[in-house]
């Protein structure tokens, strides 16, 4: 009795007698997946029908668990044309099968005929195919890139334009240029995809979903050549405005009216009191938006190199290349810069001249705009923070002008600093805590502190530049009201470098 075939099988052996064992067929899976129709629709692999896809400029997905769960995105269609319709929904004609006309060589010439009183149709020319048809040539080819114009590396607007199309796909994986090696990962990030919100990537990495080699990144991680940065799946939001737009215009002419100092490498800001440095909750105009405005034709956009608080006015520091970004910012970190804050403060200090050593630690662990504590050395968080500081003038025993020059940069290190000796600054209200004490009138309840001088040395040439910011409007008021005359000695530029 023969065995029945197994459902969906031919019923034959897969060997036959005395011949070899036919190897099973492998296995290829489905031909359109996700992800290959995402990235054809990106433009950046080919069909592997046609040999190896290329190598996508921004780097390679090389993560273990398939990161492609989202709908397969529609296969683009050129401008003017429509896919055919399948056999299914094209019209089929009333008339039974064996009535239709034939169209075999004898009808043909009747149709001809009927047609004969409307105008021939010029023939369409197909300029050097028709040519190679008569002449029997065959079609030339475009000859293939060599040399180093096929094996150059793609340039960073190739990079954030091919990114930026493949991200909203799904998750990918960038690899690090030795161009962007030592960049933050944050900094990274908001260089590929211009368009993606920068609290957005600081979201991401807070959240842990950025993965550098395969661990979570921190926001202080520095990413190194050849390194692959896994990003999540992501929709891309239009953030700068038009180049050329009114707002953009807006903008720019509004950054223009705020340079103290700029040369090809660098630019100091005088930031105005109430303009956040960067995005954060709810903050949609800053200086890191606005900088959109200066992006060149090549995409590069000036750099933030340090921070200001929102209320603080004065210098702000911008660099305007990737290498004066990168000089400046060891140049902080290294406490080669000198600055000079001037603030108004509640009350005498006793002690006309002196230092404030503490350790400074947030209150609440997280919170990025929480309140500094005074902490003792090996406290959770605890940072040591170093600030001199000088009276330059008073207003009988109610106000003092301060001078400051803090060592090290904490997050509110003057305004913690100036609360714990007892003489918190006017307008701050995080850190103003004194009972029954009434602001004097024509005084505007506002911080007042100013980022009133740098000196740093040249990014490119190390020469020295020295910047000094005016009195913001509500500072310049209560020091005209006060009698403080602005161009006072100040005594702080005696005091140490450390």
């Amino acid at each position: 009795m023969t065995k029945p075939p197994s459902r969906g099988g031919s019923g034959r052996s897969r060997t036959g007698p005395g011949g070899p064992a036919r190897p099973p067929r492998a296995r290829t899976g489905p031909r359109n997946t996700a992800r290959d129709a995402a990235e054809r629709a990106a433009g950046l692999v080919v069909s592997s029908r046609a040999g190896p896809a290329p190598r996508a400029a921004f780097g390679r997905d090389t993560s273990d668990a398939s990161p492609w769960e989202r709908d397969e995105a529609p296969a683009r269609v050129p401008a003017g044309k429509f896919p055919p319709k399948p056999k299914s929904e094209r019209p089929r004609s009333d008339k039974p099968r064996s009535d239709r006309p034939r169209t075999g060589a004898a009808e043909r010439p009747a149709t001809r005929t009927a047609q004969e009183g409307r105008p021939t149709a010029r023939p369409r020319r197909h300029e050097g195919r028709d040519e190679r048809r008569e002449t029997g040539d065959a079609p030339r080819r475009a000859p293939a890139e060599s040399g180093s114009a096929a094996t150059s590396p793609p340039t960073r607007r190739a990079l954030r334009e091919a990114t930026a199309e493949a991200l909203a796909t799904g998750v990918q994986t960038l690899e690090v240029t030795p161009d962007e090696a030592g960049m933050r990962i944050d900094r990274f990030l908001s260089a590929r995809f211009p368009q993606l919100p920068f609290t957005r990537i600081q979201s991401l990495v807070r959240k842990g979903e950025l993965r550098v080699n395969g661990k979570r990144a921190k926001a202080a991680d520095r990413v190194e050549p050849g390194a692959s940065v896994r990003v999540p799946p992501l929709s891309l939001e239009a953030r700068a405005p038009a180049p050329g737009s009114p707002r953009a215009e807006g903008d720019l002419a509004f950054l223009r009216s705020l340079i103290l100092y700029e040369d090809q490498d660098m630019m100091v800001l005088n930031k105005p009191f109430g303009l956040a440095v960067q995005g954060g909750s709810g903050t949609t105009r800053h200086v890191d938006g606005l900088l959109e405005a200066m992006r060149d034709k090549d995409g590069q956009k000036p750099r933030l190199v340090h921070r200001l608080d929102k209320d603080t006015a004065g210098c702000l520091i911008i660099a305007k290349t990737r290498l004066a970004a990168a000089t400046l910012a060891k140049t902080f970190r290294s406490r080669a810069a000198r600055k000079i804050y001037w603030a108004l403060a509640a009350g005498v200090p006793k002690v006309r001249q002196g230092r404030i050593s503490t350790y400074l630690a947030k209150e609440e662990i997280g919170d990025s705009d929480a309140r500094m504590r005074v902490a003792k050395h090996g406290d959770e968080g605890a940072s040591h923070a170093l600030t001199y500081y000088a009276v330059v003038d008073q207003a009988g025993q109610k106000l003092a002008w301060l001078s400051l020059k803090p060592v090290t940069g904490r997050t509110h290190q003057l305004r913690a600093h100036a609360a714990h000796i007892g003489h918190p600054l006017v307008g701050d209200p995080k850190y103003f805590d004194i009972e029954n004490w009434e602001l004097p009138g024509g005084l505007q309840n506002r911080l007042h502190l100013l980022a009133r001088r740098i000196v740093i040395p040249h990014p490119r040439t190390a020469k020295p530049i020295d910047v000094t910011a005016p009195l913001p409007p509500h500072m310049a008021q209560s020091w005209n009201l006060l009698g403080f005359d602005a161009a006072r000695y100040d005594p702080i530029v005696e005091a140490p470098e450390a």
